[in-house]
């Protein structure tokens, strides 16, 4: 795989709650460089200058983040104001309790609430990445995350914040989650991934999107 297509797998991030709004230009800027399939931030910082990113890079924020114990209609609220601020992209982190407790209807009903609400606030259809942080669930609670959240309009399952203790990606939870949903659900995975040699092992375990805050290292090998 050359540079250039490993770059169309990568979403371009910075979530540091230190992060300002100059390294925010600054990570827009690289993007362009290095011509990703998204930038990836916090949403406090939309709406972005006009032509700081181009139409072809998609504009992800964050939501629930990162911890998404978050009340879900905040949630979905959080989502609209990203919609309507220039985000294509939201990538929502689901409530773990739900999951630890088996409360598969309440989980539900959160990731059903934000899409709703991207998709009213969206003049066309934007993509829902769901977080589920596989590395704190065991195998069971990974496929019923993903299964719960494809039912309720998710994209995208997506491995893990980065911020949580357990850690990020592993290659066996993108490939359990691959298995889960099938071909048509992308698989982001994120947290840990800092390498070329790692990024590739995790396209291969079958992930579509990679995100990362190590692109130039990445690419450069």
């Amino acid at each position: 795989m050359t540079s250039e297509e490993l770059a169309k797998y990568i979403d371009h991030t910075l979530l540091a709650p230190e992060a300002t709004s100059l390294e925010i230009t600054n990570l827009c800027a690289e993007a362009r460089k290095f011509n990703v399939a998204a930038v990836c931030f916090s949403p406090s910082f939309l709406p972005l200058s006009v032509g700081l990113v181009p139409t072809e890079i998609a504009i992800a924020c964050v939501v629930g983040f990162p911890s998404g114990a978050h009340a879900a209609d905040v949630k979905a609220f959080e989502a609209t104001r990203a919609i309507e601020n220039g985000a294509t992209e939201i990538d929502m982190v689901l409530n773990l309790g739900f999951i630890y407790s088996a409360n598969w209807l309440e989980l539900g009903d959160e990731v059903a609430a934000v899409r709703k609400a991207i998709s009213t606030a969206s003049k066309k259809r934007a993509l829902l990445k769901v977080i589920i942080e596989s590395s704190a669930l065991t195998d069971q609670q990974i496929i019923a995350a993903c299964r719960v959240a494809v039912a309720n309009g998710a994209d995208f399952v997506k491995t893990s914040t980065g911020f949580h203790k357990s850690g990020g990606a592993t290659v066996h939870a993108v490939e359990l989650m691959r298995l889960t949903v099938g071909d048509l659900i992308g698989v982001k995975a994120s947290g840990g991934i800092r390498t070329r040699e790692t990024a590739l092992e995790m396209i291969n375990a079958g992930a579509t999107r990679l995100g990362t805050s190590a692109t130039g290292a990445i690419l450069a090998g």
